[in-house]
């Protein structure tokens, strides 16, 4: 019932091209002029990118994943022309990977992604936020040690006096990138 919910404010929010905040109604964005994709603040969650298997062939620019074409060397992973590894480390993410669904047991259609920002996208995604003056806010947290179990491929940011980074976890461990 939930996911149904869900989905069914996604598409709502899709079809009217509004801002969308997953959590509460304020999310942490103070200006929401600029922002597509918003969270609700300190829930101590994160943003889980999808598992690939098989790296896309021609990924848009911006594309995020979490790169498990050898399993007991998973990385996250950003697409900028080339793929970029934002984990510097390898994880055995095979314990995650046995619970999830496999080609042949669901296909995905190109056409079956949820489009934020727009009515249509030519990128190739799950979620696509399509935008030339708007961004998505991570979600944020105080620390990573408050998040009680990440997932492999869980993103956020550490909104904490000094420490202000993003934070990427490959199933094993966190990786920190500072401004």
């Amino acid at each position: 019932m939930k996911n149904i919910l869900t989905i069914l404010l996604i598409g709502t929010a899709v079809c009217s091209n509004a801002q969308v905040i997953v959590g509460d109604a304020v999310g942490t964005a103070a200006v929401k002029t600029s922002v597509l994709l918003d969270f609700a603040p300190n829930e101590n969650k994160g943003i889980i990118l999808p598992y690939v298997r098989t790296l896309p062939t021609a990924p848009a620019e911006g594309t995020l994943i979490l790169d498990a074409t050898d399993v007991t060397k998973a990385r996250v992973k950003y697409y900028n022309g080339a793929w970029i590894d934002l984990s510097g480390q390898d994880a055995d993410v095979s314990a995650a990977l046995a619970t999830q669904p496999t080609v042949s047991q669901i296909a995905e259609g190109a056409g079956e992604k949820v489009i934020i920002g727009a009515a249509s996208s030519a990128a190739n995604g799950v979620l696509v936020l399509e935008s030339t003056t708007k961004a998505m806010v991570l979600p944020t947290v105080q620390d990573v040690q408050n998040i009680p179990s990440p997932s492999a491929g869980m993103m956020v940011y550490i909104n904490k006096e000094g420490a202000k980074r993003l934070a990427v976890f490959n199933g094993s461990k966190w990786s920190y990138w500072k401004p």
